[in-house]
């Protein structure tokens, strides 16, 4: 007896569960490393990985998506549905279990559909809970069998738009990526509108239990407040918004530091009404968890033109570094940037340079920074320079000198090309280099994984106004003011002519899809990646519908509506003509590839380990043209099976790489494109890859597919 007790307690009881063995959050944990510590799938045998169970949620529409990264808590999996559905499945089965629906005529709450990263998990003593944004709202569920829990906010939710002041009650409020938990607390950010209509990007925390706000940052900084100095308008903050947080964030509970990353103050391409470094938009935040105060800061972006964004969580790391075993922060960027910085202090790993770039800009009022920081290590992981011998090599003599010419016709000297109304080049694109997929991280080798995008696209300003009324749409006194109010707030996505570009609709025949009321409808309500206006008065909406249809369908009187609203004096001169990208006559990119990459990177020295291209274009394979890599949106996985787990292409393939060789070991086809990012989790013994298939970027077809992948039954 006696010796069996010391061999008892020679043993030891099993410490805690890691992080890594779960998938509880976006992310794979609070650090967003993106990293699974299951080792069943292995270099060895993932080649044996089969389909293991397929869920439809059945709400799929035209242009839909699924963007979730699912989580799994004791064996159930809670995802969302194209049409904001929460839905929570068997883990090891894909059977359903429940699902919510924010739409539901019962809550008497009207929400434009927006793009959904996933849910959050919470559970103290009692019931877990699962938190969800749809819309302008905070929703509680139960995590059993997802009721609202009635006693968090009022009746089930919280406002999102509490504690950011009254002149933005009327303004587009909503979240993309799911808040991180600390204790009692929801960390959130927010999405607004990128143009001079945006509401504030403060961030906030939820009580969790009652859903009241417990604490604000505010990320343009109120008089007496640090940073406040940064805008040459001292009143900034009453009519500024933006600098917002829509990519997600990291939280270290242990020290009780919130990493927050922030994308441009608006309006995004001009900022004559704007002057200034302007804290803290485009900058990743250190935070007090428990109360909001700043602990450190760094701007990645001074005075952003070009809508660089910080796109995704940074990642909480520990390397070794300069001999020593260092907690950092990493945050990838559009740019093709990695910065590093000591997770308590705020000083970064390799030095960073301020280097000068163009200060010229053609538009009146603007004022450029004279700088923007570079970090000497990592490399970028993309290239941030186009010339003309950059020119894609697989088209006609005849199409080259073409595209040649259209390259030098734009400003493209460096990537900091102030925007102009001549048309800038934009390389790194409008959706980088780094995207909101996020990046992995293996923490037993010191080595991030971020995949890219490298399509060049062209930026183009116009002047906005009443005087600049006639290019889109002819000029026609009963369009002139829907034509004036389409330039200010429909533009930039659809463009002049209203044909699209990248991933928003053409609106030249939009009558034939939307009757006039259901457009007034949308335009105040919104859809997916487009926010409400419902802000804007049902003349100016209805002036909106008349000018895209072409028709007055709504009698109005065009004087009415300019006396009584008349454009603020805070709006901006000039707007952009639309999100273009830059390709060739058959919609591929105009540069060489790859167009689309894996990057292996080593934290610990800043050096590249290999880079890839990520995704084929079957046709252009079929012509013997070797892998050309295609725009990705999603992000890897990285395993303690030496595996890294990555769909996000538009040819629909989900596959594995060896982690130490970029090799492809394994791939299947979806039956819609994965762009979203994988979770890896266990379930009865049995180690799952899971991907939502939801499609519906880069022209490909939506889907409504969940798709969990595991080796044969036995094996």
């Amino acid at each position: 007896m006696g010796t069996l007790l010391l061999l008892l307690i020679g043993c030891g009881r099993p410490g805690p569960p890691s992080e890594h063995e779960h998938w509880r959050s976006r992310g794979g944990g609070p650090s967003s490393i993106r990293y699974s510590s299951l080792t069943q799938i292995d270099t060895a045998t993932v080649d044996r990985l089969e389909r293991a169970w397929t869920y439809h949620t059945k709400d799929a529409t035209e242009r839909s998506q699924i963007q979730a990264n699912p989580i799994v808590v004791d064996g159930t999996l809670y995802g969302t549905s194209p049409q904001l559905k929460v839905i929570a499945l068997d883990a090891a089965s894909g059977e359903e279990q429940w699902t919510f629906d924010p739409l539901s005529d019962s809550l008497d709450v009207s929400l434009g559909l927006n793009a959904n990263r996933g849910v959050t998990y919470w559970r103290d003593e009692g019931a877990g809970r699962i938190l969800v944004t749809a819309g302008p709202f905070l929703f509680a569920l139960n995590a059993t069998d997802g009721s609202l829990i009635e006693s968090f906010g009022n009746e089930g939710r919280a406002n999102l738009k509490q504690g950011l002041g009254g002149w933005a009650e009327d303004l587009y409020v909503s979240a993309t990526s799911p808040g991180v938990i600390y204790q009692d607390l929801l960390i959130i950010g927010s999405r607004v509108s990128e143009g001079a209509d945006a509401a504030p990007g403060d961030i906030r925390a939820f009580n969790v239990r009652t859903g009241t706000l417990e604490w604000t940052f505010h990320t343009i900084p109120r008089p007496g407040e640090f940073g406040h100095d940064t805008w040459a308008d001292s009143t900034a903050w009453q009519h500024t918004g933006g600098a917002n947080s829509w990519a997600g964030m990291s939280v270290d509970r242990e020290r009780g530091i919130v990493y927050v990353p922030t994308g441009s103050a608006s309006p995004d391409f001009y900022g004559g009404n704007r002057k200034g470094k302007n804290l803290f938009a485009n900058t990743l935040l250190a935070l007090d968890a428990a109360t909001g105060e700043r602990i450190w800061h760094y701007q990645t972006v001074h005075h952003d033109l070009w809508d660089r964004d910080l796109p995704s969580p940074p990642s909480l790391v520990t390397v070794q570094h300069e001999g020593e075993q260092v907690d950092a922060v990493a945050q990838t960027t559009k740019t093709g940037f990695v910065f590093v910085f000591n997770r308590e202090t705020g000083e970064p790993l390799f030095p960073i340079e301020e280097r000068p770039v163009p200060t010229q800009s053609p538009l009146q009022g603007e004022e450029p920074w004279p700088t923007q920081p570079g970090p000497t290590a990592p490399e970028p992981f993309l290239r941030q320079h186009m010339t003309t011998a950059d020119i894609n090599p697989y088209v006609s003599d005849s199409v080259q000198a073409v595209l040649r010419s259209q390259l030098q016709s734009l400003n493209r000297d460096h990537m900091f090309e102030p925007p102009s109304l001549r048309g800038t080049l934009m390389f790194p694109g409008f959706d980088g280099g780094a995207e909101w997929g996020g990046n992995a991280f293996n923490p037993t080798t010191d080595i991030l994984y971020v995949n890219s995008n490298e399509v060049p696209w062209v930026m183009t300003m116009l002047p906005a106004g009443a005087d600049a009324v006639g290019e889109a749409g002819g000029g026609d006194e009963p369009f002139a003011v829907g034509e004036q109010a389409y330039r200010t707030h429909c533009m930039s996505c659809h463009g002049p002519d209203r044909t699209g570009g990248g991933d928003f609709p053409s609106l030249k025949h939009v009558g034939r899809q939307y009757e006039p009321q259901a457009l007034v409808h949308l335009i105040r309500n919104g859809r997916r990646m487009m926010p409400g206006f419902d802000y804007l008065s049902a003349g100016k909406e209805k002036a909106i519908v008349n000018f895209l249809l072409r028709r007055e369908h709504y009698a109005l009187d065009p004087d009415t509506i300019r006396t009584s609203e008349e454009e603020s004096s805070d709006s901006p001169p000039y707007v952009m003509a639309g999100y273009d990208k830059f390709r060739t006559p058959e919609g591929y990119p105009a540069v060489s590839p790859p167009w689309g990459t894996l990057n292996a990177i080593n934290l610990a020295t800043g050096e590249f380990l290999w880079r890839t291209p990520l995704g084929t274009y079957p046709e252009l394979a079929a012509d013997g043209i070797p892998p050309t890599g295609t725009e990705n949106y999603g992000g890897p996985v990285a395993t303690a099976g030496g595996l890294v787990f990555i769909a996000a292409t538009l040819d629909k393939k989900i596959r594995a790489f060896h982690q130490r060789t970029g090799e492809v070991l394994w791939s299947a086809e979806l039956p819609a494109a994965g762009f979203a990012t994988p979770s890896i989790y266990e379930a009865n013994g049995t180690q799952y890859v899971v991907i939502a298939c939801g499609g519906g970027k880069l022209g490909t077809e939506s889907g409504d597919a969940y798709v969990a992948f595991a080796l044969p039954s036995g094996s």
